[in-house]
């Protein structure tokens, strides 16, 4: 069991717990390598994911980028996981896509960079996107091309005021990838999107805020206060019917209205067989506070 933290603090985060162990090479444990890079640690309900590359300001490796996807799949499956926030130690929260650590590649052909996105930046959006359980991003410092896109993705983003958003891709001649495109005009529509997209101009916290990206900005030092304190409501909350919730939101963005209204009846009918439900209806006949336990 993790160990409670002091009160407003991150609980420690420590590495993941293999089920199967790398042979050491060079005398260094491969897989205790690997897991150091995304630091985990739950309580009350809640998994917290931490980036760990402070020295890179924390660009996504490939095994960071896979042990995200995993963690993110096994946060849906755990009835004992009810909320996930998403971190970052150290000055940056994610500098984009470190793709240095990739398995080699052989020969390329048409079609590789394609299938490199689908398989890789895009993925890792998708899982955030389709986790089960509410997404907080807790943004300590710079987010930078796929990292504001990580950030982006979440289902609430809380921003240190020392943290800055910048579309990168522009001032390499790239494309953006990992889902820019498709997220930044639903956050604050096509024109405003391109500007940031075209000009690849920081973006301050602040004027983050104002644009719609980010829920709210706290102070540096009250980031994981604030994180903590929105994660723990969100643990305690009904946890199915926030799962149906994020999904109808999701795909109202990319349906018509007779869709939209039959996913949300679909919805009903099936958050109406849960627990939570029942006992939120029963509260509300008996004039009490409801208890909700996530089933």
């Amino acid at each position: 069991m993790t160990p409670s933290p002091s009160p407003g603090s991150v609980p420690p985060a420590v590495p993941d717990e293999p089920a199967t162990r790398a042979e050491p090479i060079d005398g260094v444990d491969t897989v205790d390598a690997v897991n150091s890079l995304v630091l985990h640690a739950t309580d009350n309900g809640v998994s917290w994911l931490t980036l760990n590359r402070p020295d890179a300001m924390n660009a996504v490796t490939w095994d960071q980028r896979e042990r995200l996807i995993g963690r993110l799949a096994d946060a849906s499956a755990d009835p004992g996981i009810r909320a996930v926030v998403l971190t970052a130690t150290g000055k940056g929260f994610c500098a984009g896509a470190d793709l240095r650590g990739a398995p080699p590649a052989g020969e390329r052909v048409a079609g590789d960079v394609a299938r490199m996105i689908q398989g890789g930046a895009q993925r890792l959006i998708t899982a955030v996107l389709d986790c089960e359980k509410p997404v907080i991003a807790a943004v300590n410092g710079t987010a930078a091309g796929l990292g504001a896109h990580l950030a982006l993705a979440c289902d609430l983003v809380l921003a240190a005021e020392s943290a800055r958003f910048i579309e990168v891709f522009v001032r390499r001649g790239l494309v953006p990838d990992g889902g820019g495109a498709y997220l930044l005009p639903r956050l604050i529509g096509p024109q405003r999107a391109k500007e940031l997209l075209f000009f690849g101009d920081a973006l301050s916290a602040a004027e983050a805020e104002r644009l719609g990206l980010v829920n709210r900005v706290v102070p540096d030092g009250e980031l994981a206060k604030t994180a903590r304190e929105w994660a723990e409501r969100l643990a305690a909350g009904p946890t199915r019917a926030l799962a149906l919730t994020k999904a109808l939101v999701n795909a109202s963005l990319d349906n018509d209205r007779s869709a939209a209204f039959a996913a949300e009846a679909t919805a009903q009918e099936i958050n109406m067989t849960t627990a939570d439900a029942q006992e939120g209806v029963a509260s509300f006949v008996a004039r009490r506070r409801p208890t909700f336990r996530g089933r």
